[in-house]
């Protein structure tokens, strides 16, 4: 029922991504982590966690490392068992399998789904125009917040107390791993859309004359 996915986003494939950082700055600061994951669709129109794309990633040549950000995210970006790779490769291999489910789910294209997701998309852009990369199939503008989301469904915008609310197990020794954190957002994500489904907002009734 993947085809169904692009009427419900307008054509777009969710896909929840999670960075960890070197700091804040998206042209100075070096991308350390990525982590995504797809959405499918269900028989029944709820949406579910699908793919899941992870990379441990070198930071570009000059990039800066704020102690106080490693400190945060616990990454020693140089330490050999990380198995990073260079930012050029884990873009264009999340490119190539982003590209394959948007058609495999007939989808134009994927847009960014984060818990404040301006952030982890201001890092992906910055790293497409340094890598000078001709195709990205995610919008460079648009994106699904979860924060911004929550604040309706919950009340909140912190991740850790959205989950509280949506029953959502979280540790929070844990956090701030890419992984782990784009893992909870996808579900928080699921289970907002597929609430809000239960609740009769879509599909939505068209009005009649």
């Amino acid at each position: 029922m993947n085809k169904d996915l692009a009427s419900r986003f307008r054509g777009f494939l969710p896909i929840v991504i999670d960075v960890e950082t070197g700091g804040v700055n998206p042209a100075k600061d070096g991308l350390l982590e990525i982590a995504a994951i797809s959405i499918s669709m269900d028989e029944q129109g709820l949406i579910h966690p699908d793919q899941i794309y992870h990379y441990h990633v070198i930071p570009f040549e000059g990039a800066n490392l704020d102690p106080a950000a490693l400190a945060f995210n616990k990454i020693d970006p140089f330490h050999p068992f990380r198995f990073a790779v260079p930012e050029m490769q884990a873009l264009k291999e999340l490119f190539s399998a982003t590209s394959k489910e948007c058609k495999q789910k007939n989808c134009s294209r994927a847009v960014i789904v984060g818990h404040n997701a301006w952030f982890d998309q201001q890092f992906i852009n910055a790293a497409v125009d340094r890598c000078k990369l001709s195709h990205n199939p995610y919008h460079r503008f648009t994106s699904l917040d979860t924060a911004t989301l929550s604040a309706l469904a919950y009340g909140q915008t912190v991740l850790s107390r959205a989950l509280e609310l949506a029953k959502i197990p979280f540790n929070i020794d844990e956090a701030h791993s890419a992984l782990y954190d784009a893992k909870h957002t996808a579900e928080l994500f699921c289970a907002i859309v597929n609430r809000w489904q239960a609740l009769g907002g879509w599909p939505l009734a068209l009005p009649t004359e």
